[in-house]
This record gives C-alpha cells, structure tokens and sequence, in this order.
C-alpha cells in the first residue's frame, strides 16, 4: 500500500534539492557571464589603447614593434581566459550532475570518482 507521507516527504525533499541545484547552476552560469562581459570590455580597451599608441607611431619600425607586442599579449590574455573559461564550465558540469551522482551510483551498482 502507498504510504503517502512518505510520498510527500520523498517528494519535498527531491524539490528542495532540486531547488537548490538549479540555484547553484544558476550562479554558474552567471559568473560564467560576468567574466565573459569582463573580458570583453578588456579586450575592447586594450584595443582602443593599441590603436592610439599605434596612431601616434613615428616610424615604420615603432608601429611593427608595437604590433608585434600588442598580438603577443593578446594571444597570452586569451589562452589564459579560455583555460579560466573552461575550467568555470567544467565546474558547471559538476554540479549539474552532481544530483544524478548518487542514483546513477545506486543503478550501476558502481561508486563514481570523487574530485581531488
């Protein structure tokens, strides 16, 4: 027979871990948000600040140096902000599975790696 306050308290408690999963993916991905608009304004103003400097060049030699110099570091900021990027998604990943760890743990019979 259904004994349904243990139904209902099943069904609370999965809502509330629900809840509170959807709120940490939530913040995930608005920190994924957050870093990509700051990078974006970062890179606009390392732009706009290269072409000045790149405008005011007196030589031939001075604009490829600078050239040179500005590709370089932007080459270094956007490894670097895809490496941090990537390692915020993968973060988001964990923690979208992290609530189907345990079920599929449970199914399989097997005990899922745990993070070092």
């Amino acid at each position: 027979m259904i004994n349904f306050d243990d139904a209902n308290k099943k069904g609370k408690e999965a809502m509330d871990a629900m809840l509170k999963n959807y709120s940490e993916v939530a913040k995930g991905f608005q920190a994924i948000t957050t870093e990509a608009s700051e990078y974006s304004k970062k890179s606009f103003q390392d732009v706009a600040s290269h072409m000045e400097a790149l405008s005011g060049a007196k030589s031939i030699e001075t604009a490829l140096e600078l050239q040179t110099n500005f590709l370089k570091s932007s080459y270094e900021s956007f490894v670097a902000e895809a490496t941090k990027m990537s390692e915020m998604y993968a973060d988001l990943a964990k923690t979208v599975y992290k609530p189907f760890e345990a079920p599929v743990a449970k199914g399989t019979g097997m005990s899922m790696p745990t993070a070092a």
